[in-house]
């Protein structure tokens, strides 16, 4: 966990047009109008090391091979939580992201039926062992999550076996843990998704002691 900081470290996970990115931003918005420092960044791409390997995994036609494809997301995992999660972390501010590690080992590791142990080890090693106090998984069947796209990235048009893997694997991940996900659906309405994650967020916050800015 992230105990050892003063801040507090929130992820979204959840497949490809799952709602990751407009629950995490109502979320970032809910908390900012309630006075607290909040940081919000994604995986991969929020940093100049991670942007040049996003264009890489998603948009290259070059071919990766599975370990290729997964070392390199760990090169952005590892740059980005040095440069921009820890810090904020030690600053005191609430930390929103979107994607972390149980992407590699869901979409690398299970999605690419590359060994999970192997897989998981490097993520959480990539990010020096930095554990979110709360992982929010955004569920949704891949057909659901993937027809509203109007054209699909490199990962994206992986196929739809590729898809149920990853899927399936999430859930597993938040099976193992339940103490530290909250599972949603997410096709759910909008606003009632929003007050189940401010709910636990809300019980997360008092317990963890981090108070609003100022």
């Amino acid at each position: 966990m992230t105990d050892r900081y003063p801040g507090c470290f929130i992820v979204f996970e959840g497949g490809d047009g799952a709602g990751k990115s407009t629950q995490a931003t109502r979320l970032a918005g809910w908390l900012t109008d309630r006075g607290y420092a909040v940081t919000t960044t994604f995986e991969p791409g929020d940093t100049a090391v991670g942007a040049k390997v996003r264009e890489l995994v998603l948009h290259s036609d070059i071919d990766i091979t599975p370990r290729a494809e997964a070392l390199l997301y760990a090169v952005d995992k590892a740059q980005h939580v040095e440069e921009v999660i820890k810090p904020a972390l030690a600053a005191g501010r609430v930390v929103i992201s979107d994607r972390y590690t149980d992407s590699t080992i869901a979409y690398q590791g299970a999605g690419r039926a590359v060994d999970l142990g192997d897989v998981a080890r490097l993520a959480w090693w990539a990010v020096d062992g930095l554990v979110p106090d709360l992982t929010v998984l955004m569920d949704v069947a891949p057909a659901v999550g993937l027809s509203d796209k109007a054209s699909l990235d490199r990962i994206e048009s992986a196929g739809e076996d590729f898809h149920h893997r990853v899927r399936r694997h999430f859930l597993e991940l938040a099976a193992a843990e339940p103490a530290r996900y909250l599972v949603v659906n997410g096709r759910g309405p909008k606003d009632e998704v929003t007050d189940q994650i401010t709910g636990a967020v809300a019980g997360l916050l008092t317990r963890r002691g981090v108070v609003p800015a100022g």
